[in-house]
């Protein structure tokens, strides 16, 4: 079995630093990074992840749009997209999940068990049906 690819889109190199060591303890995972929603789109291209860390609020393309461009795609159609978020406002998540987001975390994250939940639930049951 091959393992887990996993695409972090964090344009903050502090939080991004946190995720990638909390998803390293989780499991054996191969951790790809971006540091904005443009990037995150090549490297989608290039070596699709089998899920999507996406922070909405990032310079050149944000989570947002990113996340709806990526749901246009074949690739980024059935690929499972947690949305990352600093700004947990009241319809963030709601919203996050009318874009194409499948989860949603507020930052900074408190709880890396639920974080390591969700992770693991959509790795292994893929997207849920809407």
């Amino acid at each position: 079995m091959s393992r887990k690819r996993i695409l972090v889109a964090e344009d903050n190199i502090d939080n991004r630093r946190i995720l990638v060591y909390r998803l390293k303890r989780f499991g054996d995972y191969e951790i790809i990074e971006a540091n904005n929603g443009e990037e995150a789109l090549r490297l989608v291209a290039e070596k699709p992840p089998d899920l999507i860390f996406m922070d909405l609020k990032m310079p050149v393309l944000d989570g947002w749009e990113a996340t709806r461009r990526l749901r246009q795609t074949e690739i980024g159609r059935s690929i499972p997209i947690i949305a990352l978020t600093a700004q947990a406002m009241a319809g963030d998540e709601q919203r996050a999940l009318a874009a194409g987001c499948d989860d949603y975390v507020a930052k900074p994250i408190t709880d890396a068990e639920v974080v390591r939940q969700k992770l693991e639930r959509l790795l292994e049951h893929g997207r849920p049906q809407r």
